[in-house]
């Protein structure tokens, strides 16, 4: 009786332990160490992403102050440009120079406008603002007061009342004779929509706001904040309270806000304004969300190894990790630099077409944003760089050729020269033909250096004033001091009347200096050098061609002035 019973429980046993019953097993056996160890992972990596989290936000927070600065920056460049504009010549012919050098492709400038010291718009981009009184702006007052770039914070346009925020930069930095003020109005939904990265994410807000606290920009999902002040918003009251307290350009904090939450803050300036991008990280709601990705990774993980034990894994390689590798291989060649790097849509299965259609999309349009951006920088370089007047290069494309032919005449242990050229007794020339004569007069100079620079492989630039310069690479004291001579009758051929000279025609004084750059020196020697030749060229009644010297002054790094 007994072996009957054991017999019938060997079948109910092996009926138990039937395949299918084997298999699980043969799966807990294999699946239960890597459940445990990718647990414990997890565990370990939930830390992590907390902290990573907070690193990514404060790095789109950096990022994004970036690009503001950016804007600000290209602000300030075309500011300045127009000053020059401004300083080289009369209103209605700046204004004329203005609206055609104007870019097309800076939409955030919604207008230039040159503005009188008593605060009257005189010329503009937009018509509807010439005679617009900005006197009583305080941007104005401060951009007159300090002499530099002013950006203002947030108002309201006077001629359609719309919210903006202004720029000035005054011409007098350029020249000081001059007292006008150029004056840029900035489109602020440019501002929002360079900060769109920043939108949509759970549990951040994301907002730019000036001096006083009042939003100037923000990403789509926080767009109803813009023009409202932090401190009429109660949970982001005590965000701007902690943002604007502390005087660092840059900085994270943690606190606990007024409604119990544990929040991280990011914050920085954009370089050249008043203004903060303040990035606000509530850690509760990122938390929750990644314990929701931790559950949901468990379960991932339960059945793909379930999976695995199938024989799915062969059609997840071709279904999902072979896709997703040439999408990345594809990517990567394009963060490398390769902008033709496109998805083929045909290799892919079908649910990974829109991704690879979005991807090719946002390739296409960053290729061309790197075009137009390269573009406008060659533009603005340009621009800065070449005196509108003479059509020569200005004092700061001089200063930067100069650094050029230094660097390289010190490599090659070659000679450099320089002419000081000074028109002779041109402010008598001005007082008695008037401005628009006396600008005539720099332009015919200017075309005339111009040619001689040609002729002899220099760089002829226009120094600021009636004064000029002409730098010579490999070129000995005697050859300097021949094309000194040549400046000096080619500018007596011209003739100009100048009926106050006592040769009644426009002659120039020039100053030579000859050296060999050495790491002792700096290029300024060479700038002191020939405008101490000039200096001495006018002492000797002008219309004079004088060196340096040809005595050697060799200082301790062994250069001779005009050796």
């Amino acid at each position: 009786m007994s072996g009957v019973t054991f017999n019938r429980n060997r079948i109910k046993l092996k009926k138990l332990m039937g395949i299918r019953a084997r298999l699980v097993m043969l799966a807990l056996l294999v699946v239960a160490p890597l459940m445990l160890d990718r647990v414990r992972t997890l565990e370990n990596d939930r830390a992590k992403q907390i902290a990573q989290a907070a690193k990514e936000y404060a790095n789109l927070t950096h990022h994004a102050a970036e690009t503001q600065r950016e804007v600000v920056s290209s602000v300030e460049t075309m500011l300045k440009s127009a000053a020059y504009i401004r300083a080289s010549g009369g209103i209605a012919r700046s204004c004329e120079v203005l609206r055609a050098s104007l870019p097309t492709n800076l939409p955030w400038i919604r207008s230039i406008m040159f503005v009188s010291a008593d605060g009257l718009v005189q010329c503009s981009t937009l018509n509807i603002q010439v005679g617009l009184d900005l006197g009583d702006r305080s941007y104005f007052r401060k951009a007159r007061q300090t002499g530099g770039f002013v950006f203002s914070d947030y108002l309201f346009g006077k001629t359609n009342g719309r919210p903006m925020m202004m720029a000035a930069y005054p011409v007098a930095a350029i020249n000081p004779e001059h007292d006008a003020v150029v004056v840029a109005g900035i489109n602020i939904d440019w501002l929002s929509q360079i900060m769109t990265n920043l939108g949509g994410r759970p549990g951040m807000s994301a907002v730019l706001v000036d001096s006083t606290g009042v939003v100037i920009a923000a990403p789509a999902d926080h767009a109803s904040l813009i023009g409202r002040s932090l401190d009429t918003v109660p949970l982001m009251a005590a965000i701007a309270e902690k943002a604007l307290s502390f005087d660092e350009p840059s900085g994270s904090v943690s606190f606990t806000a007024s409604d119990g939450t544990q929040r991280t803050l990011s914050f920085a300036r954009i370089a050249g304004t008043q203004s903060r991008l303040i990035v606000s990280m509530d850690e509760a709601e990122v938390t929750a969300a990644i314990n929701q990705a931790i559950r949901t990774a468990y379960l991932e993980l339960a059945f793909a190894c379930l999976f695995v034990l199938f024989g799915a894994l062969v059609g997840a390689e071709k279904l999902i990790i072979n896709p997703i590798e040439l999408m990345t291989g594809m990517a990567r060649r394009f963060g490398e630099g390769d902008w033709s790097a496109r998805v083929v849509k045909h290799r892919l299965p079908s649910e990974f077409i829109p991704l690879a259609r979005a991807f090719n999309t946002m390739a296409a349009q960053l290729s061309q944003r790197e075009r137009e951006l390269v573009a406008t920088n060659d533009s603005l370089t340009v621009m800065a760089s070449i005196d509108m007047l003479s059509g020569l290069g200005n004092r700061r494309g001089f200063q930067g050729r100069l650094d050029f032919e230094w660097m390289r005449a010190q490599q090659y242990g070659s000679e450099l020269s320089l002419l000081m050229i000074d028109v002779d007794h041109f402010k008598l020339f001005n007082d008695t033909y008037g401005h628009p004569e006396g600008d005539a007069c720099l332009a015919r100079i200017g075309e005339t250096l111009a040619g001689i620079a040609a002729d002899t492989m220099g760089f002829a630039a226009r120094y600021g004033g009636e004064e000029f310069c002409l730098l010579l690479p490999n070129t000995g004291p005697a050859r300097a001091l021949a094309i000194g001579e040549t400046v000096r009758t080619a500018v007596l051929g011209l003739g100009l009347p100048h009926r106050t000279s006592s040769h009644a025609i426009v002659t120039v004084s020039v100053g030579v200096a000859t050296g060999k750059p050495t790491d002792a020196l700096r290029p300024g020697d060479l700038i002191e050098a020939a405008d101490a030749a000039l200096y001495a060229a006018k002492h000797r009644g002008r219309n004079a061609v004088v060196d340096h010297g040809f005595v050697q002054m060799v200082d301790e790094a062994g250069m001779a002035l005009a050796s």
